[in-house]
């Protein structure tokens, strides 16, 4: 067990790595783009899209990857991508080198998640993942605010050089990625007793995304999470920051603040939500999450109403993010792990392949949607469009009850009530 919690560490530190380089860069690109480059804002757009369809493009074959020739190749080859793209977009000054070195560093960013994702799994037992994930989320979250800290300090738009050396930092960072954890010897995939369920039935005899797709759990795992980044992440920086600035009158430095806020409430909250979540069913926990954001879109339309006394508003958008945050803690331990327990072993990076798809989709497109319905002046409609979205988060979270097994959704079999014990008794 010792060596197992070594190699965790391992994979821990990368993940750390990984979020640094992304908070380290990923907020100033544009910046890069349109200022630096003086390419103008279109190319700049040009940049995040095809740094958004790299990652579409890639993610459908990185599951088989992995599921074939394991994490650690897949990671390595992912390191590397994104340390060739990130040196690249430093040097780059044309809109077509920007765009092939936008394109292998969103390929090559992309291709890690799901093979850390996997590297945790394989480093845990069943009983460990929520707090792994848990804190896999929480140093994701203080590394990406550590950097954009750090690369705020480098930032200065009058010195182009500034901006090199911090796509330079980045690129040697992904290389520590490979060099701490593309190093480490992953355990190979256990072969555990399936639990009895709808999404083993599907899954057997089926190989690669024809199970996911016949396992009707993960269906509706993916739907939800869908809505979720939809509706959390694919706001977090774009719709509500737009309603923010636009609309409340927000100063940017104050949203800076509100960031701030959300992160430290992660950090700060994370452990203790792991065991407030680890006796309570993860259904349960996916639902609170959607109460506690139908908060913050209530308290987004007080500052809404109340923009006039810029002190007052300006505290209401700070707990948007604060909430946002809560909510965030109580998922981190539960979507990951549930991902893992449904994946048959042979099969588990293909399921955190499609489950990255999915997410990467929802956050590509919950952007356009939030601002648009800000800038178009509509923002009682945003703000009406989301709740109505965390509404049907909780329900279908409720829903996503029915498809799993007990042990997927953290309930102990003491507690099992007596219908599902003769239920799973008569399948068996």
């Amino acid at each position: 067990m010792k060596e197992w919690g070594g190699r965790l560490r391992r994979v821990q530190i990368g993940n750390a790595l990984s979020a640094f380089g992304s908070g380290f860069t990923l907020p100033y690109m544009f910046v890069y783009v349109n200022e630096v480059r003086g390419l103008g804002s279109a190319a700049a757009g040009a940049v995040f899209t095809v740094f958004a369809l790299a990652a579409l493009a890639v993610l459908p074959f990185i599951g088989r990857g992995i599921d074939k020739y394991g994490p650690r190749p897949v990671l390595l080859a992912g390191t590397a991508m994104a340390a060739v793209g990130a040196f690249a977009f430093g040097q780059a000054g044309s809109a077509p080198t920007l765009l092939v070195s936008s394109f292998l560093f969103g390929a090559g960013f992309t291709t890690c998640q799901p093979a850390l994702a996997t590297m945790i799994v394989r480093c845990t037992r069943k009983a460990e993942r929520s707090r792994a994930f848990a804190l896999q989320f929480t140093l994701v979250n203080l590394g990406m605010g550590i950097g954009a800290l750090v690369g705020g300090l480098i930032v200065d738009t009058s010195d182009p050089a500034s901006l090199t050396r911090l796509f330079t930092i980045e690129a040697v960072t992904f290389l520590g990625l490979a060099a701490v954890t593309g190093t480490a010897r992953i355990p190979a995939a256990e072969v555990e007793p399936a639990d009895v369920g709808a999404g083993v039935e599907a899954a057997a005899g089926r190989g690669g995304l024809r199970a996911l797709v016949a396992d009707k759990a993960m269906l509706r795992l993916c739907l939800l999470a869908g809505l979720i980044f939809f509706t959390c992440y694919g706001q977090f920086e774009s719709g509500v920051a737009a309603f923010a600035t636009h609309t409340v009158g927000t100063p940017e430095s104050t949203l800076g603040l509100a960031i701030g806020a959300n992160a430290l409430t992660i950090v700060v909250l994370q452990m203790f939500v792991v065991r407030l979540t680890e006796r309570r069913r993860r259904t349960t926990a996916m639902a609170a999450a959607g109460v506690v954001w139908l908060a913050a879109w209530g308290m987004a339309l007080v500052a809404g109403l109340i923009r006039e006394d810029q002190l007052a508003a300006t505290v209401a958008i700070v707990a948007i993010y604060a909430l946002f945050g809560v909510g965030e803690s109580l998922l981190a331990p539960t979507m990951s792990p549930i991902v893992a327990d449904l994946a048959p072993a042979r099969l588990l990076g293909t399921y955190n392949s499609g489950y990255a798809l999915v997410k990467q989709i929802a956050v590509a497109v919950g952007p356009a949607v939030g601002v648009m319905l800000v800038g178009s002046g509509t923002w009682p409609l945003y703000l009406i469009s989301m709740a109505a979205c965390t509404l049907l988060i909780v329900a279908m979270a409720f829903r996503l009850r029915g498809f799993l097994t007990p042990a997927q959704d953290n309930v102990r079999v003491l507690n099992v009530p007596q219908r599902e014990l003769r239920e799973l008794e008569a399948v068996a």
